[in-house]
């Protein structure tokens, strides 16, 4: 990589630490921490919320897709558009006003106010491990970017540098930090791609005459997708909408319900089609760049050898010259930390308040600090994970679906049912995570390709039906 490249990557890292820093100065409370002061425009939010959703794991995880499938991948962010939208009109309205009046942080503080403090406590630990293992996806897309692009850099290290960097300016910043690094990560990745990364593999390639002749026609068709795939993304990907940490965190942090809901809408079309199209057209491009012998140089000659997922750094490195390398690889590493910063402090905001507070009391002027330490910790444990992992959209895919399917029922019996049980609630989770999460550990294949999280989502309404039905919530209380 070329000095300048170096120093360019080396600058945005250092204005991402600096953001961090100012805000450590700012923040006064666990409020400023965890939930923007409340005071958050829908611009900001709304790009953040897209950043995170997208951020670094969909936009590799969308370069492989497009250099296996084509076009055919942005479906998968055609759920995400489904699901913020969605949300903006059904749980938005209800979620804002009781986070206002009762000071919430947290989302599993709603199940605490619907349901019981058991319901709350398992849903703090569902989702803290659930976004543990989605900031450990993020430090591993990161990981692989670095590799591809330093190769003297091994994944080991790699990972080491990307978890350094994504805790440190969250650790000091919270989610005022985050929100604000999300904007201007947003905004390089957006430009990069627009005006970088798009045009310029274009050109490379050979325009589209070649790249007519090298793609396989199916890489080309929208309908290169089964049905089942549809599903099971719509089943993983539109539920996350009403049962994100991060997503309820940036609710709480508007200013008003409208301001909220202009997020929101916003967000789902940065998704789809704007994302959506640029990442897989860009690792449809890879897939062509193989194909005609661009990676030769660098030991790839098939798609026999190459993990798909590589496939978009490994282009990007080829193609671009010294200079706009350093902006583009600034752009993908933003998006990586836009996602990675949000889920860990989901997963503190979950262990500090959902967890540690109903265990012990934690006074109100040590609970930044702690929140901190305990941010600190998180990460690491999340870098450990990533280490064992190889697959960046496997793993983004597995916390989706392990928080999905113990999550989702107890949410929408709030938002359906007009009385609530927090027996049903709380078996409901159980079964329904349990479920997925065995299926995913046992490698069991499962009907028509479907995805473990059906059953689970399955077995978690069936549970919440019956006990519904048989112990009403009187015998509870």
């Amino acid at each position: 990589m070329h000095p300048i490249d170096i120093i360019i990557f080396i600058v945005y890292l250092v204005g991402m630490l600096g953001i961090g820093y100012y805000f450590l100065r700012k923040n006064k409370d666990a409020d400023d921490y965890y939930v923007g002061g409340r005071n958050m425009s829908k611009w900001h939010v709304g790009i953040s919320v897209v950043a995170t959703d997208v951020g670094g794991g969909f936009s590799i995880g969308l370069g492989g897709l497009g250099f296996i499938m084509g076009i055919a991948g942005s479906w998968m962010l055609f759920t995400g558009l489904i699901g913020a939208w969605l949300s903006a009109v059904f749980l938005i309205p209800r979620i804002y006003k009781l986070g206002a009046e009762g000071k919430l942080r947290t989302f599993p503080e709603i199940f605490n106010h619907f349901f019981d403090h058991r319901v709350a406590l398992a849903a703090g630990i569902i989702s803290g491990i659930g976004y543990l293992g989605f900031t450990s996806s993020q430090l591993l897309a990161g990981a692989k970017l670095a590799t591809a692009t330093f190769p003297a850099l091994e994944l080991k290290y790699a990972l080491v540098v990307m978890g350094i960097i994504a805790v440190v300016y969250t650790v000091m910043g919270g989610l005022k930090a985050v929100i604000f690094t999300d904007s201007i990560q947003w905004a390089i990745l957006l430009g990069g791609l627009i005006f970088i990364g798009i045009p310029l593999a274009y050109f490379e390639l050979g325009g589209i005459h070649v790249i007519r002749q090298s793609v396989q026609p199916e890489l080309l068709s929208i309908t290169n997708v089964s049905w089942s795939q549809l599903v099971n993304w719509a089943v993983t990907i539109i539920p996350i909408w009403f049962v994100g940490m991060t997503l309820y965190q940036r609710i709480y942090a508007c200013r008003s319900v409208k301001d909220a809901q202009k997020a929101w809408y916003i967000a789902g079309v940065f998704e789809w089609p704007l994302m959506a199209f640029m990442g897989v057209t860009l690792g449809m491009f890879a897939r062509v760049a193989l194909d005609i012998g661009l990676f030769e140089h660098l030991g790839y000659t098939n798609i026999d050898n190459i993990d798909a997922e590589m496939g978009l750094p490994l282009l990007l490195r080829t193609i671009l010259p010294p200079g706009l390398t350093g902006i583009m690889m600034a752009a993908y590493f933003s998006a990586i930390l836009s996602t990675a910063d949000s889920c860990l402090m989901a997963s503190s905001g979950n262990f500090v308040s959902d967890l540690m507070a109903k265990i012990m009391p934690i006074k109100e002027e040590r609970l930044l600090r702690l929140s901190q330490w305990v941010t600190l910790a998180i990460g690491t444990l999340a870098l450990i994970l990533a280490a064992t992992m190889t697959n960046v959209l496997e793993l983004m895919l597995m916390s989706y679906a392990f928080m999905v399917s113990g999550l989702l029922v107890p949410v929408l019996s709030v938002l359906i049912l007009k009385k609530n049980n927090s027996n049903a609630a709380l078996a409901a989770m159980l079964v329904g995570g349990g479920t997925t999460l065995a299926l995913q550990v046992s490698g069991v294949d499962l009907p028509l390709e479907l995805d473990p999280n059906i059953f689970g989502i399955s077995a978690s309404a069936l549970i919440f039906a019956l006990v519904y039905k048989l112990i009403p919530e009187k015998l509870v209380n």
